[in-house]
């Protein structure tokens, strides 16, 4: 094969009609070779023209489904920065797809040390970039909006490897995601969104197979582009979204731009270290380190215009050829730190660039809004459009329902929407994601059960994962179902967007694990073999109560203010006994229950929940009496009563059980005039 000088004018492998271009960035490298595969064989063209930082060259007769890689010459020199090693193979950052999944082999190590690179070839072990077609796609995407979104976050292949139901050969693939019995299940639960862990192509890393596991959740990205091939090809994902989408749920993937799975300077050279090290990452000990605000060895250096411009064009990438409608960044809190470190939202290059990407303002944004780096828990920080995990309702709720004293006020923080973190700026209470659970801890169900975790099975003495759980080991198997209802009821009458962790509504147990990070095996997969369906049904009847009563989901912030509509406050807190609490009721360490009576927000236009109102009781105490606000009132929901149906309440006082919530509604007074 020949080359030519081709353009610079997009990264990656562009086919034509007639060929392919390939255009590839680094700042340091002094001569750059194309390694095109055919029938086991390697030919390497050298890219004959530099534009800038940009070396490129054009194949002729070059088809779709061309296998290549990279191979970058310079100084290896890692005292300045620079780990350049021609023996290694290279991933292109852009390609779209990969021909098999990456899995860590000695043969991918960069150096022997800091004095001298490792010269055994590693083109054996690195799977190679395809190159693929670009086709314009016309997504029907469900646009939810914020306030009506309800997100069931799963991992792409858990999800489906135990199913009974799913086709074997499409367990724990994309096309399992978008399989009947998973589609049906999600729209019984009234999901709107489906939250995948990392889908782009990762490497099992060395960390974790010397100790016979596997890089399981997937956040060691090499292949920013590309599906993991583990999962399914770009087609496969292509497919899962239409389906998904014709079923009215968008699908979210979580994004990892903070770190690569290349690690420290004793991890492998598999891309951005051997295409220019000094670049891609931010440096430390001048050059000799790494800056580690991630925790996982590297940071990327998202100030270096190129690496700014490879996460744009990857997030434009998932959102226009793969059709996703949203991201979560994991470790957002790195994304907003300068090339010194630190963190400052508002002079983040990349999330200035995202917040004015006309395809990106169409996609939800979620920040995960923390990291390990200085300064790095930047809980309510984000600005709009971003929504942010909001840790805060998790260990809020769980401690509430614990029976932790003096929770009363956080509690109420929690279920009106958080408004102290977020109520600035413009931003709506949709900017909580509010959760009981995630990938990362213990699932609903450890939360019941276990009092500490047991991450043995990870191989490292239990000393992972969190040790503030705030969890109780419950013996009584009625208890647990009281609680895990009682809470799943109060994370749907929340203000904010609620968060299912795939598998808690089944019951899902990672027997006591909360890091199940390297677990790709029944501790990490959710257990469809003895599920509770009484307890799915009830989240099912909880995601349709938030549907029918927009007053739990509004777009404001309530404030106790007084609407003009009829003269009440939005938001009335009351004790069981009908009063409002006191200072001293607001700290009394002995309280365990709490009223709210919420109308829609006196701030702002009238909206869909002006003429409603709704009374909650939170108990986590013992049982007690209530008096209920006046009027007449219809007990919509009661968690120590999952199955009894909606009922009219004659009475002004209503018996609350332990460890339970119940959910009153009624019309204004205007509506009952009307």
């Amino acid at each position: 094969m020949r080359i030519e000088p081709g353009n610079s004018d997009r990264l990656g492998a562009r086919l034509t009609a007639d060929g392919v271009n390939f255009a590839l960035f680094s700042a340091h490298a002094e001569r750059v070779e194309l390694c095109l595969f055919q029938d086991g064989q390697e030919q390497r063209l050298t890219l004959p023209e530099r534009s800038g930082d940009i070396w490129h060259g054009y194949v002729p007769g070059l088809g779709e489904g061309a296998q290549y890689g990279y191979r970058v010459h310079g100084p290896w020199a890692p005292d300045l920065g620079h780990r350049f090693n021609a023996a290694k193979l290279l991933i292109d950052p852009y390609a779209r797809e990969l021909t098999a999944p990456l899995r860590w082999d000695a043969l991918m190590q960069g150096g022997a040390g800091a004095l001298r690179p490792d010269r055994r070839d590693s083109a054996g072990v690195i799977p190679h970039a395809r190159v693929t077609s670009e086709t314009e796609h016309d997504w029907q995407r469900p646009r939810t909006p914020w306030a009506e979104t309800i997100i069931y976050e799963a991992h792409p292949k858990g999800l489906t490897m135990l199913h009974p139901e799913v086709p074997a050969s499409l367990r724990g693939r994309f096309e399992g995601l978008a399989s009947e019995p998973i589609i049906a299940h999600l729209k019984h639960l009234g999901i709107t969104a489906l939250e995948l862990l990392p889908c782009a192509a990762f490497i099992d890393d060395r960390f974790v197979i010397e100790k016979g596991l596997s890089n399981y959740w997937g956040y060691q990205p090499i292949g920013f582009f590309a599906p993991d091939p583990r999962y399914g090809g770009p087609e496969a994902f292509r497919a899962m979204v239409r389906r998904l989408h014709a079923e009215g749920i968008e699908v979210i993937v979580d994004v990892v731009f903070n770190h690569s799975g290349e690690g420290d300077g004793a991890g492998p050279t598999l891309s951005l270290r051997g295409i220019d090290n000094a670049s891609y990452y931010r440096l430390a000990e001048g050059g000799r380190g790494y800056a580690n605000d991630t925790g996982t060895g590297n940071t990327l250096n998202l100030a270096q215009p190129f690496v700014l411009r490879l996460v744009m064009d990857c997030l434009r990438h998932w959102v226009q050829d793969l059709g996703v409608d949203g991201f979560r960044f994991d470790l957002a809190a790195t994304l907003a730190r300068d090339a010194g470190g630190a963190f400052s939202a508002s002079s983040s290059c990349l999330l200035a660039a995202i917040r004015q990407d006309p395809v990106l303002a169409e996609v939800k944004l979620i920040a995960e809004p923390w990291d390990i780096g200085p300064g790095g828990y930047q809980l309510g920080a984000f600005p709009l459009p971003f929504a942010e995990w909001n840790d805060r309702f998790r260990d809020g709720l769980r401690r509430f329902w614990r029976g932790d004293g003096g929770q009363m006020p956080e509690l109420a923080r929690r279920i009106a929407g958080s408004a102290e973190i977020f109520d600035h700026a413009g931003r709506a209470p949709w900017a909580s994601v509010n959760f009981l659970a995630a990938h990362d801890g213990f699932t609903l169900q450890d939360v019941v059960s276990y009092s500490e975790k047991r991450n043995e099975a990870n191989g490292e003495l239990n000393r992972d994962g969190h040790s503030a759980n705030f969890s109780e080991a419950l013996t009584d198997p009625m208890a647990q179902a009281a609680r895990k209802r009682a809470m799943l009821a109060a994370l749907m009458l929340a203000q904010g967007v609620p968060m299912l962790l795939a598998g808690d509504e089944l019951g899902n147990s990672q027997n006591g694990n909360n890091n199940a990070y390297a677990q790709d095996n029944p501790i990490g997969w959710v257990d469809w073999t003895d599920p509770d369906r009484a307890l799915a049904d009830f989240v099912a009847r909880l995601a349709h109560l938030r549907h029918a009563h927009p007053v739990l989901r509004q777009r404001r912030f309530l404030h106790s203010k007084v609407r003009v509509q009829d003269g009440m406050p939005d938001l009335i807190w009351r004790l069981p006994s009908g009063d409002e609490p006191t200072a001293h009721d607001w700290h009394d360490p002995e309280s365990r229950c709490l009223c709210v009576e919420i109308r829609g927000a006196a701030e702002g236009p009238e909206g869909a929940a002006a003429r409603e109102a709704v009374f909650a009781v939170i108990n986590a105490g013992e049982a007690t009496e209530v008096t209920l606000p006046p009027g007449c009132w219809t007990l919509l929901l009661d968690s120590a009563a999952p199955e009894a149906p909606a009922l009219r309440h004659d009475v002004p006082v209503t018996c609350v059980a332990p460890q339970s919530v119940q959910l009153f509604a009624r019309p204004t007074a205007q509506q009952e005039q009307s």
